[in-house]
């Protein structure tokens, strides 16, 4: 029989992520707040849905999660019709989540009480990566459940790596994202400068790409910073939320991202002009305007 697996949340990320789930013949049974979307996954990929969280964790090997922020993570976790109280003992919940490493702490000790495995395994690549398969997902947890649940990942992950203990995974995220904010901030800085100059800045990309200013954003988002198109990718509401929490965790542990919070606040400029939901690299419309 093939190994049952429940997947908590079916956005942008959830949705396809579960899909490349049941591609690789799991058992998938899915929840998700929108009852129709759930219906329009099962639709497409012959899964199984249930009306709670609890009714799709409680007979899986596997629970996945993928929420909003640490209060999603406790309601769909603790809440009425959370998932804890109805998972088996022995079964591994998965945490993809984008949270901080406190909470993922707080879980993972909430779950050993119960003898089940927790992961938090909050992933890097965007819609983008989620639709193809090839997500980067960081882990933090315990290594023989993470060899437990490896498997599974490797379904929509390109790479998958334990960091450390439990909470480490966030942390890495957290990482993950002050590398991204200042990638960002640098090319539509760039970009800024060469239009004013007056260069062709395609022209600029293509040379400047072949060497050491090359990034993940040079070659996938200057085109359309450029084109002033922001309607896709990462949003600026959920880069604010994510860096929010590292900045947190970066006044517990005393460090200093003196860069990180500049560009937050710059990310606050652009939601001023409305571009809450516009892709990370709208800092250069901030620029422009």
């Amino acid at each position: 029989m093939p190994q049952k697996v429940a997947f908590i949340g079916l956005g942008v990320m959830g949705y396809p992520m579960a899909g490349y789930l049941a591609k690789q013949g799991y058992d998938v049974c899915v929840y998700n707040r929108t009852t129709s979307k759930a219906e329009k996954w099962c639709e497409q990929y012959s899964g199984r849905m249930a009306l709670t969280p609890a009714l799709a964790a409680q007979d899986a090997d596997i629970v996945f999660l993928c929420v909003g922020n640490d209060d999603d993570l406790r309601q769909v976790v603790y809440g009425e019709n959370g998932v804890l109280d109805s998972m088996q003992q022995g079964s591994i919940l998965v945490d993809h989540t984008t949270v901080s490493a406190s909470v993922s702490r707080e879980v993972y000790a909430a779950a050993k009480t119960k003898n089940i495995g927790f992961l938090d395994a909050p992933v890097s690549g965007g819609q983008a990566g989620a639709e193809n398969g090839v997500l980067t997902v960081m882990v933090g947890g315990d290594k023989a459940i993470f060899d437990k649940a490896e498997p599974a990942i490797q379904s929509f992950a390109r790479c998958v790596k334990l960091l450390g203990a439990s909470g480490s995974g966030q942390l890495a995220k957290m990482m993950n994202q002050i590398c991204i904010a200042g990638v960002v901030q640098g090319l539509a800085e760039a970009l800024h400068f060469g239009q004013n100059a007056g260069l062709d800045c395609e022209a600029v990309i293509d040379v400047i790409s072949q060497g050491a200013a090359q990034s993940w954003q040079m070659q996938n988002r200057y085109q359309t910073m450029l084109n002033n198109q922001y309607e896709h990718g990462f949003a600026v509401d959920w880069m604010r939320k994510d860096l929010a929490i590292a900045l947190d965790e970066a006044r517990r542990n005393g460090s200093t991202l003196a860069l990180t919070a500049l560009v937050d606040q710059y990310y606050a400029d652009v939601q001023k002009m409305g571009g809450n939901r516009w892709d990370t690299s709208s800092l250069l419309a901030r620029l422009q305007k």
